[in-house]
């Protein structure tokens, strides 16, 4: 029988390729022939396929999983914590060729001074070589923890609580304080201000800000190329790490992403500098608002250059790749004449014969044509395409659910500013005050997770992407919540609301879990997603919940010791508490928050508890497995704690240059 399809056996050079290759695994064309491999852990269920739907989960009970999602497969195929491939690739290799890393122990014969002498250079030699290895293998890690990250480095980081926790928790919660904590350069106020920022309101109408009068007067400088740069740093790296799980690069190509960052992060700290300079317009440079509102316009510049450049490609037009020869065959462009772009079209129309222009009718010479009257008819601008690319409309859908989430964040400093001028506050309003925000955190949460969505074909159709903005939305309503600790007037305070969030918790989530409860969802028409699906959904915001209590509470509790006790005490006067007319004070704030924290932890034991003791899955172990199929999740979560943290502390100084 002859061969029609015959396999050709190809190569693989890629990094992936790679990392995936198995020397039991032939190569056949393009597709490689992988057998099915051990499974990680003490189960026995044969692994699923690299992709799988996910409307078809499948439990695995003895890990701990609800089900395997698409990726998952390649999670099982690359190399687990404790195999030999340590993860790093091959490109540094040739560094370990250099003569001088030769061992060379042997004892000098002659003795004597020149033996001491080879002695002590061979001691030398060693600890280069141990000192050139370490920072090979620190540029290794940090290549394939943070610039592209690697499965394998991922999984090796987040298989253990301690390296997960010190990755995830206390890294942001270190850098965060540690921001905050840099010592400013501080001058007395001149007496004409009296604290007051000018311009100097009328009398009568002068109000407070939430977070205190100012009490000294700062270096523009300072702020400016430290301060700020390093705010604005953060804000370009969580939009660039968003784009990644979006895979999609941002910048043009002709630039580079390096020259591109350094243009935009050269232009946010240059163009506030004729705001400072002009006296008239001084005033704008000590509102917080103005300063974080500049912010998100550099973070929307991504978004913008990305817009522009699959405008000028024509992406919203047609086709990513334009179609061959033979694939149009399959479609209605080969009957049509139809391309994939407008300048397509237009080759289109001169091959068929449709356009005309610059012949005579009536000239007897001139080759015959056949013309489209009713197509002539129509404008040209209307004889465009009437459908958009699925990829541009997707990328629109992500532009949007960035808007949701900086919306999240002005809503949050406007409850914030609103709460904290009208103090002080009895137990009641402050609950209405804190459930008001839950209930509207929670609708714009619900809002962007619709819009990303996690099934292919549905907006975004991106699961990395709603698991990044499901932590960004938990973060945001923590830091606020914590943020409000600070001025809490009395220990039953902090007793109603902690008792009314973790019972909630506790009771609540395990209820919403149940099947009945997605039967209920799936009648109303909420839901699309399976049991299984929906039941991974609920678990993995079960993990990020935790992950925002903790590292927002982190960072509370170290702000407020570096800030009450540290150099900067008067730019941030609301960690201050040496108002004797105010009932809270630093004891009271301190002490009730690590009893809450303590209640919280207790609360995620017990919940985690409640979720593997009636459906036998483990929070912990849904949000190693999304980490290791996504690498690049890590990095990101990173990034976009740090940000919003720091736009927690950026929210509460006081800005009064000089």
């Amino acid at each position: 029988m002859p061969q029609f399809f015959p396999f050709i056996p190809g190569t693989e050079t890629g990094r992936a390729a790679r990392q995936h290759a198995n020397d039991a695994s032939p190569l056949l064309g393009r597709f490689r022939a992988v057998p099915p491999p051990a499974p990680w852990g003490p189960s026995s269920a044969r692994a699923s396929p690299p992709f799988v739907s996910w409307s078809h989960p499948r439990r695995e009970d003895g890990r701990g999983s609800v089900r395997v999602g698409y990726g998952y497969g390649a999670l099982l195929v690359s190399p687990g914590p404790g195999d030999e491939d340590s993860g790093y690739g091959d490109e540094d290799d040739d560094e370990d060729g250099d003569p001088d890393d030769s061992d060379d122990d042997s004892d000098d014969e002659d003795g004597g001074c020149v033996g001491r002498f080879d002695g002590g250079r061979r001691a030398g030699k060693r600890v280069w070589r141990s000192c050139r290895r370490l920072a090979r293998l620190a540029r290794r890690s940090v290549r394939d923890l943070w610039i592209a990250p690697r499965q394998a480095a991922v999984k090796r980081v987040v298989n253990s609580w301690w390296s997960r926790w010190g990755v995830l928790v206390f890294l942001p919660t270190a850098l965060a304080v540690g921001w905050c904590a840099l010592p400013f350069p501080q001058y007395p106020l001149s007496p004409s201000h009296s604290g007051a920022t000018p311009p100097e309101p009328p009398p009568g109408d002068h109000r407070a800000p939430g977070h205190g009068e100012a009490r000294v007067r700062v270096n523009f400088w300072f702020f400016l190329f430290v301060y700020y740069g390093f705010y604005n740093l953060t804000a370009l790296t969580w939009i660039t790490k968003l784009f990644n799980l979006y895979s999609l690069n941002w910048w043009p190509s002709t630039l580079g992403f390096p020259l591109t960052v350094s243009l935009i992060a050269v232009f946010s700290l240059a163009a506030p500098l004729p705001v400072y300079l002009v006296p008239e317009a001084r005033y704008l440079t000590v509102h917080n608002t103005a300063w974080i509102s500049w912010t998100f316009v550099i973070m929307a510049m991504p978004v913008a250059i990305a817009f522009c450049i699959l405008m000028t490609h024509e992406r919203h037009l047609g086709l990513r790749h334009p179609l061959s020869e033979t694939q149009r065959i399959f479609t209605s462009s080969w009957w049509t004449g139809k391309g994939d772009s407008i300048s397509a079209t237009r080759e289109q129309s001169r091959r068929r014969g449709l356009v005309t222009r610059g012949s005579d009718p009536f000239d007897p010479d001139a080759t015959l044509q056949v013309v489209d009257e009713s197509r002539r008819a129509v404008p040209a601008l209307m004889q465009r395409r009437s459908w958009l690319p699925a990829s541009f409309v997707r990328f629109i859908w992500f532009c949007l659910a960035l808007a949701v989430s900086l919306l999240a964040y002005l809503l949050g400093e406007a409850y914030a500013e609103i709460y904290l001028r009208t103090l002080p506050h009895n137990s009641f309003e402050t609950i209405v005050y804190v459930y008001s925000w839950v209930v509207t955190v929670h609708l714009l949460d619900a809002l962007t997770a619709w819009i990303l969505g996690i099934n292919e074909g549905e907006r975004v159709g991106s699961y990395p992407l709603s698991w990044i903005f499901k932590l960004y939305f938990m973060l945001t309503y923590q830091t606020y919540v914590r943020a409000l600790y600070a001025r809490l007037r009395s220990p039953s305070q902090f007793i109603w609301l902690q008792a009314l969030s973790s019972g909630f918790l506790i009771v609540l989530t395990p209820l919403t879990m149940t099947e009945i409860y997605h039967r209920i969802l799936t009648t109303l028409g909420l839901t699309t997603l399976s049991y299984a699906s929906y039941q991974k959904i609920c678990t993995r915001n079960v993990f990020i919940r935790f992950l925002a209590q903790n590292v927002s509470m982190l960072t509370f509790l170290g702000s407020i010791l570096v800030l009450h006790f540290g150099a900067n005490k008067d730019v941030y006067p609301y960690f201050a508490f040496d108002d004797p007319d105010e009932l809270y004070d630093f004891e009271l704030t301190f002490s009730a928050s690590m009893i809450t924290w303590a209640c919280e932890l207790a609360a995620g034991i017990v919940l985690g508890g409640l979720i593997r003791w009636i459906f036998g899955v483990n929070a912990n172990v849904e949000g190693k497995m999304d980490l290791a199929v996504w690498p690049e999740l890590l990095p990101t979560s990173v990034a976009v704690m740090l940000h919003v943290l720091q736009s927690m502390l950026f929210s509460i100084i006081r800005l009064h240059f000089r």
